[in-house]
């Protein structure tokens, strides 16, 4: 049977490297100190998705959108015969049609909902300006990469799951042709212009060369961190010498004024212990957490504490349902090793977090007994 040139090698490029990325980014999705990694994979795959944009009003013979088939009827028809006799298309059937626009109207809502979730969560990236008092209400935004996402991902899932329909039970070669290019049939195959080639060339090589600039270079503005460190000792050198000489130092943002204020209210009970104070340097240090506590903060952390703690009588970070929400899948035996000893020790696997810098980037689970 007579073989017809389908798919372009730019085309089967991006469909490649979209594939790679898109496995890459949900799988470590649910590592949060690869924050960074899931972002350089977001934007990657942002541009390819911008490539396929324009690669569709490029005249690419069957990878154009007109020559994408959106007519309803014949959907209806080919969903219809999906398990008969269904009509064969030399490029994208309407089911496949229908699928490609959804992936690239939810994947670019995915990365542009995650760049703003960078932003105003985690203070990082080109939008890390919107992390303000004005923004407090992060769950919006992360609710809403939630959904693009899982919606992305479903729309991949069953893009995938017609292909190898199509390809086990009519024996179709529409897998194999996006690998190799060709179809069998009759049909025009697709020639690329000049200007088309130097195109797919930039485009897919810009792709590529961001990824590695992303990868090599965290400090770019696409990623870039702009918490700031806090030098506590500068800012309050009583707080910062009484609590720094028996424990880690807790960034004041990690708990709301009311349980610093029952805390430093009653030092003589302070977890076991007698940490009295004067009542001048007592007051000094309660009026600098109550000034830069939770309700002040526009920390990630700082905003969920808030909203995941039920009383004010909670004075223990530890004990607040987001810090055991987010410790819960930590093996129970790590904060009895020796390097970290009990979960209030935070700094053995937040090295930062004495500078008042709780990110995710900063994350090294401690390990060994």
């Amino acid at each position: 049977m007579t073989k017809t040139y389908i798919w372009s090698l730019f085309t089967r490029l991006f469909h490649i490297l979209l594939i790679i990325a898109v496995c890459a980014i949900f799988l470590i999705a649910e590592f949060e100190n690869l924050l960074d990694y899931h972002a350089i994979v977001g934007y990657t795959i942002g541009l390819l998705l911008l490539f396929r944009i324009a690669w569709g009003f490029l005249d690419v013979k069957h990878s154009k959108f007109k020559d994408f088939n959106f007519n309803i009827e014949d959907l209806k028809e080919y969903l219809l015969n999906i398990f008969g006799n269904k009509k064969e298309y030399a490029g994208h059937n309407p089911a496949s049609s229908w699928a490609i626009i959804a992936m690239i109207i939810l994947g670019l809502a995915s990365v542009i909902s995650g760049v703003v979730v960078f932003g105003t969560q985690e203070g990082m990236g080109i939008l890390s300006f919107l992390n303000t008092s004005r923004y407090k209400d992060m769950d919006f935004f992360e609710d809403m990469h939630e959904f693009f996402t899982n919606a992305f991902m479903f729309v991949i899932f069953i893009h995938i799951a017609g292909a190898l329909l199509d390809r086990f039970l009519h024996n179709s070669k529409a897998v194999e042709s996006m690998i190799f290019g060709y179809k069998e049939g009759d049909g025009k195959s697709v020639k690329l212009t000049r200007f088309q080639q130097l195109f797919g060339v930039l485009w897919i090589g810009l792709a590529l060369i961001l990824f590695t600039y992303l990868l090599l270079t965290p400090s770019n503005i696409l990623i870039k961190d702009s918490n700031k460190a806090v030098d506590y000792r500068a800012e309050h050198e009583q707080f910062y010498k009484e609590c720094i000489s028996c424990h880690t130092l807790y960034p004041p943002y990690l708990l709301p004024k009311e349980s610093w204020v029952k805390m430093m209210d009653d030092l003589e009970n302070h977890f076991g212990d007698d940490a009295s104070l004067d009542e001048a340097d007592k007051n000094s240090i309660k009026d600098y957490l109550v000034k830069n506590s939770a309700q002040t903060s526009t920390k990630e952390s700082a905003q969920k504490i808030l909203k995941s703690i039920k009383n004010s009588d909670t004075i223990a970070v530890t004990k607040t349902a987001y810090w055991q929400n987010k410790h819960d899948a930590i093996d129970k035996s790590i904060f009895k090793s020796k390097k970290v000893g009990n979960i209030s020790n935070c700094k053995a696997c937040h090295k930062n977090i004495e500078r008042g810098l709780l990110n995710d980037r900063d994350i090294q689970i401690a390990k060994g007994v």
